[in-house]
């Protein structure tokens, strides 16, 4: 397998995502790339210049390829720029519409993509590292990441930024502590307008690990996202989930006693505070890696490697 990625390529930062890495006129190298690959299936997992590329090098040379829906960009647009929804979906539509398949992570979202006018959608479920995120008992003793605060711990983990809605959150009244880890735009603000909240940063590997099992309930505020890989760390991890009924959540969860689904997400949180972590965990069980890879090499569209090189 190979990966072709934005580091591969001189870039410049994504507006007001300055982390974000955006590849700078890819075509060239896109196609050098592929040639050299001599790949047997080629997936298009970005929207963004890299997508576009390789979509175009695809269409030029007749070759099939998938897409994935990671990301719901309209929405992002609207929330940080205003951009309406109508002509994002469109722009949408039309780069995925050659596509052999459009993977998605839920049925949710591939409701919602139907309802907007894509077609030919399949399912693509995420896995989670139940090795690496599991329940661990010392995380939550003194010497703990949220050793000295008061519990319950309610805590978010992922980018702060404001798509995910995180001061739907931060503004609850719940008891004990409210924390945070992740680093985003909006980190500095918050930290200053919301001082009584515990400001983690970014943690990553065994450290992110041991911040969500020391956690008391995961709570996720976003409203926009297609998954939500954060909720299958935060289950295996043993923590119940309280979250709004939207696609996402809403298929992780479910009717599953793992956590708990309201518009009031204070009332969300103060239920998910009873659910056992056994279950939590049990029910991330469910997803792991080895069906995550089943589906996804049984949705590519493989072709001959000979087709592409008689098509140049």
């Amino acid at each position: 397998m190979v990966m072709v990625t934005p580091d591969r390529f001189r870039t410049i930062a994504c507006p007001t995502y300055p982390e974000i890495r955006l590849a700078v006129g890819p075509a060239a190298g896109v196609a050098r790339m592929i040639e050299a690959a001599q790949p047997c299936a080629i997936h298009i997992a970005t929207e963004g210049p890299l997508g576009w590329a390789a979509r175009r090098y695809c269409l030029r040379r007749k070759l099939p390829f998938t897409t994935a829906y990671h990301t719901r960009f309209p929405e992002y647009l609207q929330a940080r720029f205003r951009v309406p929804l109508p002509l994002s979906y469109a722009v949408m539509r039309r780069f995925h519409h050659p596509s052999s398949c459009i993977m998605v992570a839920t049925q949710g979202i591939e409701d919602e993509l139907v309802r907007r006018g894509f077609g030919n959608i399949r399912r693509w479920s995420r896995g989670v590292d139940t090795e690496l995120f599991r329940p661990r008992p010392e995380a939550r003793g003194e010497h703990g990441p949220f050793a000295g605060l008061p519990r319950p711990i309610f805590l978010y983990v992922g980018r702060v930024a404001v798509e995910k809605n995180i001061e739907a959150f931060l503004a609850l009244d719940l008891p004990g502590t409210k924390a945070v880890v992740g680093d985003g735009p909006l980190l500095d603000d918050l930290r200053r307008r919301h001082p009584q909240v515990h400001f983690a940063g970014a943690r990553l590997g065994e450290d992110l690990a041991v911040h969500y099992a020391g956690g008391d309930v995961f709570v996720f505020p976003s409203r926009t996202d297609t998954f939500g890989l954060v909720l299958l760390e935060a289950l295996a991890s043993g923590l119940p989930v309280a979250a709004y009924p939207v696609p996402g959540p809403a298929d992780v969860i479910g009717t599953s006693p793992v956590g708990a689904l309201d518009e009031d997400l204070e009332r969300a949180a103060l239920i998910a505070l009873t659910a056992d972590s056994i279950r939590c965990r049990d029910h991330a069980l469910g997803f792991s890696w080895a069906a995550s890879a089943r589906q996804f090499m049984d949705n590519l569209r493989p072709f001959e490697t000979p087709a592409w090189r008689a098509a140049e």
